[in-house]
């Protein structure tokens, strides 16, 4: 009874669902929750009380709600009809009547939204006519602006139009009024010539000095163009130009006495360092020649033009002391001390110019020009005095070199303060082109000064080396040569050195050219000039060395000469010519040393201006097609005079030391050296004393050679000398009688002057003396082997032919007979 009482209070609770429900953040769980929220706490308390009643009987509640009851329990349990969960039919109930409402609440939001739909469709519409209404009104209010901006432009073309003529109108009444007041003034300055008392207090107040200037200028301008225009034919005209002259004159006299005035209070104003009173006085300046006058006055009144202690320091500055002989360094700081100096001058003018005068640049083109026009064109004409070409000075006051190096010095540091200048601002004023012009007297013929300078400097180098070598000769004696030798062919050994210090000079010069000429063309023009000094002075240099070794290598064998002996002499005779003829072999071997010593500083030389010309020449002939080429040429041509003298002396050495093998083989050579008796002793297997004297010599005389040759000159002259040896020794040979052991000492000897000559690196020399020693078989073999010799040489069957004929057998082995028919075949 509790139970359903409970049900049915339970079911008869009222649903309450609102719309609001449904707004905002909705939860069906929180609805959910409302609902049943009134029902399941009772059913919780409900079943936690049978819970607590009836578990002491057996029975649990499983997780599930269900429950688990033992047998006793399930037989008791049997017996009740309640339910288990008897809150369903009232979930059920409310479960129902919350669905109806629901839909009740659908139907009333549904019937709203069509009441909201046709509200919306009609506010649509109305707001569509609207805007329809609205648009057919702005486009009558843009018909509208249109025409009204069509009448403001109307209007205001007409405006301007009216107010063009309202100004052109004022204008004129501006320059009628002006004209009348100027044909007032006009009246004034026409009275009469020279009277200006008359005039106006405009002309005559200080205050009002710039608008009196104005006017009078616009006079004077107005009275000269029609004075210009006026005929005088016509009587009128003519009386009204004689009025206006006097006019004019009295104008320019007013202006001429205006403008003194204010120049006066211009300078007063400068004095006093008034930056406002010198600016308004410059301003009104202006409007006479556009101020020039102003302009010229300000500069010329500046203290380093008109100061004459101003020009004095500037020389001593420069150039020292009077009396003393300036150097280019000592110019040079000089210069950049007096330089700087100016430059700041001109810097601090530059500061007064830019606030006083209103057309600044102006007045800087006259500064800067009038600096260098008078400052440091003064100072340039006191420093560069152009030497005669004729007279140079001597090498002992610097020569030309000295006038070269200040007119260089000179030339670059001005220069230098053209650019400075440049900086600073000097308004139009070409200053590169003014600065050129200052040394223009001076470049025209500088590359005559400088080849001069440069033949100056060679022939002083001349004499001093030919006053060294004098003193030499004076204190030492010059061995070998005679009491009637002179010394007046410059009798000087070639030096590296004095090459080197050529190429110095030529380097200089040609820096000078670098500075001096700006066109490429001219710069090549001059390098090539001053490149050609170079060549024709080291090739004279040369030249003049070796055929200096040539006259000792001369002087050398008319020593030999004056020796040479007959063969009826005494021993006394004999022994002296032989002491006289060692000293003149040692003249000789001094000689050819020499010589070889002049021909490697020669090639050292010639080494160094091809380096020369490669590394600081060539480069600036390129620019001018020709030049390089036509440089290479004359480099050629200047070498050949020296080459020809070199060669000509290489030809002298070989003399020389064929001289010397001669003489050592006719004193050394013994006929029993090739003709050694036949007493039962052992050969001697050694090399002749003949032969051992020679090789020394030539190994000791070729260690020149050897060092101071190279290349193709070296090979030539080696080959030369071994087809000389070669030669000489098979004449030598062809004096003496040989045996069997002479033949075997003969190829010893043979051997060792092959062994030497393979030093040469000479192919055909090294054959030749392969030849001699198988042709020196001729006087070792049988007689009846002699024909065999040959069948693999045919070449020396001529050679042999006349070394067979100095066997000692020769005539008792009848050889010429047993030979006969090999000769002619041969042959």
């Amino acid at each position: 009874m509790q139970e359903r009482s409970k049900s049915s209070s339970v079911s008869n609770l009222p649903l309450i669902l609102d719309i609001d429900d449904f707004k905002g953040d909705f939860s069906f769980d929180a609805l959910f929750g409302n609902l049943v929220n009134e029902l399941l706490p009772s059913f919780q308390e409900e079943e936690a009380d049978s819970t607590d009643g009836h578990g002491i009987g057996g029975t649990d509640v499983l997780p599930n709600g269900h429950y688990r009851v033992s047998s006793d329990a399930a037989k008791f349990a049997q017996g009740l009809s309640a339910p288990l969960f008897p809150e369903v039919d009232a979930l059920l109930s409310l479960f129902k009547d919350s669905c109806k409402e629901l839909i009740d609440l659908r139907k009333q939001i549904d019937g709203r939204l069509y009441n909201l739909k046709k509200e919306v469709s009609t506010q649509d519409a109305k707001h569509r006519k609207t805007l329809t209404e609205l648009e057919k009104g702005v486009d009558g209010l843009f018909d509208s602006f249109a025409r009204l901006d069509s009448r403001i432009s109307s209007v205001g073309q007409t405006a301007a139009k009216i107010g063009d003529h309202l100004q052109s109108a004022d204008a004129q009444r501006e320059t009628a009024s002006q004209t009348i007041e100027l044909i007032k003034y006009l009246m004034e300055f026409n009275s009469s010539p020279g009277d200006l008392m008359e005039l106006s207090p405009l002309f005559s107040d200080d205050s009002r000095v710039a608008e009196a200037a104005s006017i009078a200028q616009k006079l004077r301008s107005f009275a000269e163009e029609d004075i210009a225009r006026a005929v005088p034919s016509v009587v009128g005209s003519a009386a009204a130009s004689r009025g206006l002259e006097v006019a004019v004159a009295n104008l320019q006299e007013y202006c001429n006495e205006l403008e003194n005035r204010l120049l006066a209070r211009f300078d007063a104003a400068s004095q006093r360092r008034e930056l406002s009173t010198m600016s308004e006085c410059a301003k009104i300046l202006s409007q006479f020649n556009r101020g020039t006058s102003a302009m010229q006055h300000y500069v010329a009144t500046r203290p380093m033009f008109i100061d004459v202690e101003v020009m004095n320091s500037d020389a001593r500055l420069v150039l020292g002391d009077q009396g003393s002989q300036a150097s280019p360094s000592n110019v040079a700081r000089g210069l950049s001390s007096l330089y700087k100096e100016i430059t700041d001058t001109v810097r601090k003018e530059a500061a007064t110019i830019m606030a006083v005068f209103p057309s600044p640049n102006d007045v800087m083109s006259i500064l800067v020009q009038r600096v260098l026009e008078q400052r440091v064109a003064a100072l340039l004409d006191k420093l560069l005095v152009k030497p005669s070409l004729v007279n140079p000075p001597p090498i002992e006051e610097g020569g030309l070199l000295l006038y070269l190096r200040m007119l260089a010095v000179a030339y670059e540091k001005t220069q230098e303060l053209a650019r400075e200048l440049q900086a600073v601002g000097c308004g139009d004023l070409d200053v590169e082109g003014l600065t050129e012009s200052l040394f223009s007297a001076h470049k025209d013929e500088y590359h005559e000064h400088e080849q001069a300078s440069l033949r100056q400097l060679y022939q002083a180098k001349l004499e001093e080396l030919r006053a060294e070598s004098q003193k030499v000769s004076e204190s030492s004696g010059t061995i070998g040569r005679s009491k009637g030798a002179s010394v007046a062919s410059s009798h000087l050994q070639i030096s590296v050195a004095v090459v080197t210090e050529f190429v110095r000079w030529n380097e200089e010069a040609i820096a000078r050219c670098t500075l001096f000429s700006s066109q490429p063309a001219t710069l090549a023009a001059n390098v090539k000039a001053v490149f050609t000094c170079l060549l024709d002075q080291v090739s004279q240099y040369i030249t003049d060395g070796l055929e200096w070794a040539r006259d000792s290598l001369t002087e050398a064998a008319a020593l030999r000469e004056r020796f040479v002996l007959g063969t009826s002499v005494s021993r006394r005779v004999a022994a002296a010519a032989a002491s006289a003829a060692e000293a003149a072999a040692a003249a000789g071997e001094s000689s050819f040393r020499s010589f070889m010593v002049s021909v490697q500083r020669c090639g050292s030389s010639v080494a160094i201006i091809q380096q020369y010309f490669a590394n600081s020449i060539s480069r600036l002939l390129l620019p001018v097609d020709g030049a390089h080429a036509a440089s290479c040429e004359e480099m050629a041509t200047a070498m050949s005079s020296a080459e020809g003298a070199a060669y000509k002396g290489l030809q002298q050495c070989i003399e020389t030391v064929m001289a010397e093998v001669e003489r050592l083989l006719s004193a050394e050579q013994k006929v029993t050296d090739y003709r050694s008796p036949d007493d039962g002793m052992a050969p001697d297997h050694r090399p002749t004393n003949a032969c051992t004297r020679v090789v020394a010599y030539l190994s000791r005389v070729l260690e020149a050679a050897f060092t101071a040759l190279e290349g193709l000159n070296k090979q030539a002259f080696l080959t030369e000398l071994g087809n000389r040896l070669h030669k000489g020794l098979l004449g030598h040979w062809q004096k003496f009688t040989f045996n069997p052991s002479g033949g075997l000492r003969l190829k010893r000897d043979i051997t060792e002057y092959g062994e030497f000559v393979r030093s040469f690196n000479a192919p055909s020399v090294d054959e030749k003396f392969e030849l001699l020693g198988i042709l020196a078989n001729v006087f070792i073999v049988a007689p009846e082997s002699l024909s065999s010799l040959f069948e693999g040489t045919p070449s020396i069957r001529k050679d042999a032919q006349r070394f067979i004929q100095l066997r000692e057998d020769y005539k008792s082995a009848k050889l010429a007979s047993r030979l006969s028919s090999l000769w002619s075949s041969s042959s």
